[in-house]
């Protein structure tokens, strides 16, 4: 592929409620630009896009795919996004390095949970955009209702750009109203507009050029006199008009058998922007913020969108580079973690082919392999330049499993296995919790984190298993209490004794404090060590239910030794086993982690969501209502909240969503925590049994 100066790129991601049509429209650009000689299939598994042996076991996509093509001599990247909620985190990451892009609707179905969630993602990222409704050859499509359907979620005004031709099975092709030409099939002729939709046609111009003279006041001028505008004219006015996001334009489309296909390429080209067309990108150099126009002449800066691990190539970066050129066989600062890094060849990658490239022009998106640690996120620029470029803000992942190995062999490649997967997704993350002794993977839900285990298992021969994660329960006291233990053991030789009294009481900082009040040298100062290490241990592994023990004042205020058999291990079981006798009296508790919850969902779901947390022992702190979402917060039980991710979607059809963050402990009422030592003594007597 040939290189592309900035003003001759276009950058669009394809973005939708899941099949909606992105794919096969994908392949449509790609076999009417002459890039493929047929048209691939979704369910043979031949799309350029779904490329991943798992998206085409599941037949839809998982990842982000970049796919350039040439049109009219520009070249436009288009990434195919996921349309599934679980891959949020795919669109955020192709939106951030898009500088427009195709929100596409089903013809029957219309705006649906994703659209909703890409359109407000495209909002953030102040993309201009336009609205394809794709599919029109359905038997029971009706674009109208699909665009009214988008025109109550959106606050920008929809322009229709097209009419149909021909209705459902009939459709085929498009009356443009740009051009005022009727295109058949995939639009490589214009024809006469058909007698009977001219008049249609005609009507709907008006609004095109209405909102055209919008564009410029000089336009306004003319057209308030004139109430004409010239093609050149319309075209300028509307490339203002879609920039500033005063107007998003609507066309159609039959993505699967190719309709309407150039003429929504020749509007990509015409009205959508180029790099240097869009607002400088802001970045945090040496002296505070600066602006980085997409410049050849500027200051080198990549930022890392998309990291891979391929078994053949190994790992290969996707990166959009913002300001300067990039050349091959050069050597590149990460900014990011603070380490250099040597570039190979350059390549561009269209699905899984992947052609090389001498330079990568500002604007442009290209790949690389082979870099030892750039990962997701990170930014690239010279060392005599430093430049950091924002990361989106990524929504928190809520869906938690614990991970075991399949294998002890699988147990030593954990580790950097998540930790991988966790540098190529931002939406993943993995920490191991001490208070329950897993190893913990969070994402966006349960199609994610079962993607994820199959990558681990396809890219890096890993064989992971999942199960629920157990709840960090704490436990303490409510009380003061005593208790003495006695060690003695003979075995023939020397023996082993020690005596301790201690006593416990509350602490209230949440710490462990040993106090030494022994008068009279009843036991060595030397010994105290060893009472606490076992007092230690013992807190660590719990005593009333297995969870770790806090907030304890423990005082050692008596004891005995003998001056032959006492040693200090003999004092570590006598202190443990002490330890253990006065927590038992000292009204001993269980603590569950209380969390704040706030829940978005719309105004018509929010019976059903009070009434769900109810279940959960949830205490509503607050409600609000405003256009037509309704916001709850609410403190509920993490336990509780375990697999709320997919209750929830289901309670409002996908349209609820909410987040998550630990407010305090409380303890846990007497019935469940009868019911979680109950489990524990089951749990510790399966293990002997074993």
């Amino acid at each position: 592929m040939k290189e592309y100066a900035t003003e001759s790129i276009r950058n669009v991601a394809l973005v939708s409620h899941s099949s909606a049509g992105k794919t096969m429209l994908a392949e449509a650009f790609l076999h009417f630009t002459g890039i493929t000689t047929r048209l691939g299939k979704i369910e043979d598994g031949t799309t350029t896009s779904d490329y991943d042996e798992e998206e085409i076991r599941r037949g839809i996509s998982l990842y982000t795919t970049l796919l350039p093509v040439e049109y009219r001599d520009i070249k436009i990247n288009f990434l195919d996004t996921p349309g599934y909620n679980d891959f949020i985190g795919e669109v955020i990451s192709a939106l951030r390095v898009s500088d427009s892009a195709l929100v596409l609707l089903d013809s029957v179905s219309g705006s649906e949970v994703g659209t909703e969630a890409a359109w407000t993602y495209c909002d953030l990222f102040k993309l201009p955009r336009f609205v394809v409704i794709n599919k029109m050859n359905r038997e029971n499509a009706n674009y109208q209702k699909a665009l009214a359907s988008l025109e109550e979620f959106s606050s920008t005004r929809l322009l229709l750009f097209q009419l149909p031709w021909g209705e459902k099975l009939e459709f085929k092709g498009v009356i443009d109203l740009l051009t005022m030409k009727a295109y058949e099939g995939n639009g490589k002729k214009a024809v006469e507009i058909p007698a009977e939709l001219k008049e249609a046609a005609e009507s709907a111009r008006q609004a095109l050029v209405e909102a055209a003279a919008e564009g410029e006041d000089a336009l306004m001028e003319k057209y308030l006199e004139t109430l004409e505008l010239a093609p050149e004219e319309v075209v300028r006015g509307l490339r203002n008009v879609i920039r500033r996001g005063e107007f998003i334009p609507v066309f159609l489309s039959a993505g699967s058998s190719e309709i309407g296909t150039g003429p929504l390429l020749d509007a990509i080209v015409d009205l959508l922007p180029a790099p240097n067309e869009m607002p400088p990108a802001i970045a945090e150099g040496k002296n505070g913020t600066e602006e980085l126009p997409a410049s050849d002449t500027g200051p080198l800066a990549l930022y890392v969108w998309k990291t891979t691990a391929d078994p053949f190539v190994g790992k290969q970066t996707f990166y959009r580079v913002y300001s300067g050129t990039l050349a091959s066989d050069t050597r590149i600062w990460n900014q990011t973690k603070g380490i250099e890094e040597r570039l190979g060849t350059l390549q561009i990658a269209r699905g899984k082919d992947i052609m090389p490239i001498k330079n990568v022009h500002a604007g442009d998106i290209g790949i690389v392999a082979k870099l030892s640690e750039t990962s997701t996120g990170n930014s690239l620029c010279d060392r005599a330049h430093p430049l950091t470029l924002p990361v989106p803000e990524y929504p928190a992942a809520l869906y938690r499993v614990a991970i075991f190995p399949k294998t002890q062999g699988d147990s030593t490649k954990i580790s950097s296995s998540l930790t991988r997967l966790c540098e190529e997704d931002m939406t993943l993350s993995w920490n191991n919790e001490p208070a329950t002794n897993q190893t913990l993977l969070q994402g966006m839900g349960d199609q994610h984190i079962e993607t994820a285990i199959r990558r681990a298992e396809s890219k890096f021969q890993v064989g992971l298993l999942t199960a629920e994660p157990k709840v960090p329960y704490r436990e303490t006291i409510n009380k003061k209490a005593q208790a003495m233990y006695r060690h003695k053991k003979q075995t023939g030789g020397s023996g082993q004794f020690g005596e301790v009294h201690l006593r416990i009481e509350p602490k209230e900082d949440g710490d462990f404090e040993l106090v030494n009040d022994i008068f009279g040298g009843a036991i060595s100062s030397s010994y105290l060590p060893a009472i606490e290490k076992g007092i230690r241990a013992t807190m660590k592994d719990g005593i009333l239910a297995g969870f770790p023990v806090h907030s304890i004042r423990v005082s050692v205020f008596d004891g005995k030794e003998h001056p032959v058999d006492s040693k200090p291990i003999a004092f570590e079981i006598a202190g443990r086993e002490a330890f253990k006798l006065a927590f038992k009296d000292a009204s001993p508790v269980l603590e569950e982690p209380i969390m704040t919850v706030k829940i978005i969902v719309p105004e018509a779901n929010m019976g059903d969501v009070l009434g769900d947390l109810n279940t959960r022992r949830a205490r509503v702190q607050g409600m609000e209502s405003e256009k037509g979402k309704s916001t709850i917060t609410a403190s509920v039980p993490l336990a509780e909240m375990q697999r709320y991710t997919t209750q929830l979607r289901s309670l409002t059809g996908g349209r609820g969503y909410f987040t998550m963050e630990f407010s305090n402990y409380e303890v846990v009422p007497a019935h469940i925590t009868s019911d979680i030592v109950a489990a524990r003594q089951k749990e510790i007597q399966e293990k002997r049994d074993e």
